[in-house]
């Protein structure tokens, strides 16, 4: 298995965002991102998803000083991203607790409530209404 299996101290953190939930552990290390067991740049093709990743370290100036292995399941790539940051997040607040009022002055310790709108009767989406014609 990877070296994280063994009993070295970690701090864990669930994030969600959309349909996805991130289950993320923060080891004291360099700065090495794992998801579902393959690097950052491996799983997330886009800069800017690489970039939300790593927003909390930024905010709590930890950069460099954690190293991340997050386990992520459901929904697309920016909802697993967001996910990610949210877990990362919380498990920063079970490292130090002082870092709160930055992480909320930030918004990354709220859940992001916007979820898929459900289909309605009658209509062909949730929203989208059947083709209207007067005759």
């Amino acid at each position: 298995m990877n070296m994280y299996t063994s009993a070295k101290p970690y701090f864990y953190g669930t994030g969600r965002r959309k349909k996805s939930v991130a289950r993320v552990r923060l080891y004291p290390g360099s700065g090495e991102i794992t998801i579902n067991g393959r690097s950052i740049d491996d799983y997330f093709g886009l800069e800017t998803l690489k970039l939300i990743v790593n927003q909390p370290f930024g905010v709590t100036g930890t950069t460099g000083k954690f190293d991340i292995v997050a386990n992520v399941t459901g929904g697309g790539i920016s909802g697993q991203a967001g996910a990610i940051r949210h877990g990362v997040a919380r498990a920063l607040l079970t490292a130090d607790a002082e870092y709160r009022p930055a992480l909320k002055a930030a918004g990354f310790l709220t859940r992001d409530p916007r979820m898929k709108e459900r289909k309605k009767y009658g209509l062909k989406a949730a929203r989208r209404a059947p083709q209207f014609s007067k005759r």
